[in-house]
């Protein structure tokens, strides 16, 4: 599996049940850059889910990644 089809099938689902939702940017270099939307969005502990991110990427796919996440205004409010 690739790290895009990760982000979106493994990952995404476990943060919707929070109401966050985490998108896919771009992976290049082992940085992998996400961007997070709804509750994630304005999250006060995002860097301890950043760091799960982290962990189970290179549990599940093996992969050493260095994590940029970018903030966005919960989607509802994307206009």
């Amino acid at each position: 599996m690739d790290i895009k089809t990760y982000v979106e099938a493994v990952l995404q689902p476990k943060l919707q049940g929070d109401g966050g939702w985490i998108e896919f940017q771009s992976f290049e270099n082992n940085k992998l850059t996400v961007i997070f939307r709804g509750e994630c969005s304005k999250c006060l502990i995002l860097h301890r889910c950043e760091a799960w991110i982290v962990s189970e990427i290179k549990r599940d796919l093996g992969l050493e990644i260095e994590l940029c996440g970018i903030r966005k205004k919960p989607y509802f409010q994307d206009t």
